[in-house]
């Protein structure tokens, strides 16, 4: 299945705007029901795009809690069905008897965050790991990572309609950037495609969207020790980072960001 779809529309403009009324055509993201099976039995249905779901899948897995390390998944399969997709992993014996033992389904919309969550403790979570540290980064290397996050956005420059996740370290610059109609499944995809290339998450985490407390869950999962988003932040995501251990940075545009924990990580440019 294609993560982008073209499809003819009549365009409407109003006098004097300069813009053509009339037939014309948009390319389109798409968005798939799909399926992550952990050993024959479904662990969660999500609506994402359908591209890079062992990504997907793995990664979810990760930031879930469901494996510790992509060492775990013996194998990973996609395979396409009348209704949807599935993505079927077979896992180590040890961990796939842990999974069945606090086994649960969720069934979510677009990116859903806490669908599904066993209690209101579940929903707080913070992740016991430390963050990656890395050395200390300047104004300069946030800009930096902000403008190739936007750079390496492929479908959201045809679509105009995804997330993007994308992580930058000074030394290498953007090394991995995964796309999706979900914020949280970008996030996700991203978590798989480092752990599949065996690389930890030393670096900016970039986001194109707002910082909810699910992406700071996330980030913590993955031990990123700095997020930048182009847009604000909830109060219960401030906190949570402060919690984990995690520089927020917010509102992260060509004029300037703002920085609301473990400033330590942020120091003056020469």
């Amino acid at each position: 299945m294609s993560a982008a779809i073209a499809l003819g529309m009549t365009r409407f403009a109003p006098p004097g705007s300069g813009r053509d009324s009339g037939p014309g055509s948009r390319t389109l993201a798409e968005e798939a029901a799909v399926a992550i099976v952990h050993d024959a039995s479904t662990y969660a249905v999500m609506m994402a795009t359908p591209q890079d779901l062992e990504d997907f899948a793995v990664g979810l897995s990760l930031t879930e809690g469901v494996i510790q390390s992509v060492d775990e998944v013996r194998s990973v399969e996609v395979v396409e069905a009348e209704l949807g997709i599935e993505v079927r992993l077979w896992l180590a014996p040890g961990r796939a008897a842990d999974l069945a033992a606090r086994r649960r389904t969720l069934t979510g919309p677009t990116g859903c965050g806490l669908c599904g969550v066993e209690s209101l403790e579940m929903a707080r979570k913070v992740s016991a790991r430390r963050p990656v540290e890395i050395g200390a980064l300047t104004p300069d290397d946030i800009w930096a990572a902000m403008a190739s996050l936007e750079a390496g956005q492929a479908l959201g420059r045809l679509t105009r309609g995804v997330h993007a996740a994308g992580l930058w370290t000074p030394g290498e610059g953007m090394i991995l950037v995964r796309e999706d109609v979900g914020r949280h499944n970008a996030v996700d995809k991203l978590a798989g495609g480092l752990a599949r290339a065996g690389r930890d998450a030393a670096g900016v985490l970039a986001l194109t969207s707002r910082i909810s407390v699910e992406l700071v869950q996330k980030a913590a999962a993955m031990g990123v020790p700095v997020i930048a988003a182009v847009s604000a932040p909830t109060g219960l995501a401030i906190r949570t980072a402060e919690a984990a251990g995690v520089t927020l940075i917010a509102v992260a545009r060509a004029d300037g960001f703002e920085l609301f924990t473990h400033p330590q990580r942020i120091v003056p440019g020469p």
